[in-house]
């Protein structure tokens, strides 16, 4: 399976509350309505947007990827006020190795309500009947206890720390690192 297979037309994913898609430039507000939050900055790779034009070359940064058949963010939409909330992607893909890495971000407007698990929960789905993956993983900065507890909810093992394995905010990060393997995801799909 190949990048351009899957990103040369992102597919449109749909969940019970959610609709996952591309994001538009009709999404910048939404986008900076959590972007610019410094709680939301906070655990992510990226600075707090400062002004739309932050949220904007994001938005730009995406189109590109979709354009050009790269890797790129699912926007998740919530149904019950058609807002884009927070996005959800494979922030890293191997295909060689049958491994990809799952990432999210969510407006804290949202944040409790199983959102981010259902998102991801849909992708690591994808990922497993799509694109031939085996094993699927996830990091979060070792404070990260809400992202935590989604790999948890995702049925994910905790495989341990990876001490000072990411620059990120001008300091190396320990990282928890977690991971969940196809046969593991289908056996727990199976039982419910």
């Amino acid at each position: 399976m190949e990048i351009e297979e899957i990103y040369g037309d992102l597919p449109t994913l749909e969940t019970e509350r959610l609709i996952l898609r591309k994001i538009t430039l009709d999404d910048v507000d939404d986008i900076y309505s959590y972007g610019f939050n410094e709680e939301v900055a906070k655990y992510v790779t990226w600075d707090a947007h400062k002004t739309l034009s932050d949220t904007k070359a994001f938005v730009d940064f995406a189109l590109c990827q979709y354009e050009n058949k790269n890797v790129a963010p699912w926007g998740i939409e919530y149904k019950e006020d058609g807002k884009l909330i927070g996005t959800a992607d494979f922030i890293l893909w191997q295909p060689n190795h049958n491994r990809a890495e799952v990432g999210y971000v969510l407006s804290p407007a949202y944040w409790g309500k199983g959102i981010v698990t259902e998102a991801a929960k849909e992708i690591i789905t994808f990922g497993f009947n799509h694109m031939d993956l085996v094993r699927i993983q996830a990091r979060c900065f070792i404070e990260n206890i809400g992202s935590e507890r989604v790999m948890q909810k995702l049925g994910m093992t905790f495989e341990g720390i990876i001490r000072k394995g990411m620059l990120a905010k001008g300091k190396h990060q320990d990282l928890k690192m977690y991971s969940i393997l196809k046969e593991e995801f289908l056996a727990a799909d199976r039982s419910k």
